[in-house]
């Protein structure tokens, strides 16, 4: 099993950063493909970023170039980076694990962290 905890979200003018952590705790961590999800309100939950054991990533459209995730996984720890923040990223942001590769549905995730919310003014 792997436990999820997030923090390091706010609020934040648009063109502001922010830096995002996800803890984990369990023995199946350095194993692990890690996600980063965001749900607006009244939206669905969608994909962020992702990255594998060894650091692969992959982002979507709309993040690409602003948001960065890495992993320390002696630090059993994901970051999620984000530059040049936008209203439109306004959201709450979970961090969630599963094994073998990235995948964007969030049914694919076995685990969950509570999420923490990130609130971006124009």
């Amino acid at each position: 099993q792997v436990q999820l905890v997030e923090s390091g979200g706010g609020l934040v003018q648009a063109g502001g950063s922010l830096r995002l952590s996800c803890a984990a705790s369990g023995r199946t961590f350095s194993s692990s493909v890690i996600g980063w999800f965001r749900q607006a309100p009244g939206k669905e939950r969608e994909f962020v970023a992702g990255i594998t054991w060894n650091g692969g990533t992959s982002y979507v459209a709309s993040v690409k170039g602003r948001f960065t995730i890495s992993r320390d996984n002696a630090k059993n720890t994901v970051y999620l980076e984000m530059n040049s923040l936008k209203p439109e990223d306004t959201a709450v942001y979970h961090c969630a694990a599963r094994q073998g590769s990235i995948r964007v549905s969030d049914a694919q995730y076995d685990y969950w962290g509570q999420g923490t919310q990130v609130t971006v003014s124009s």
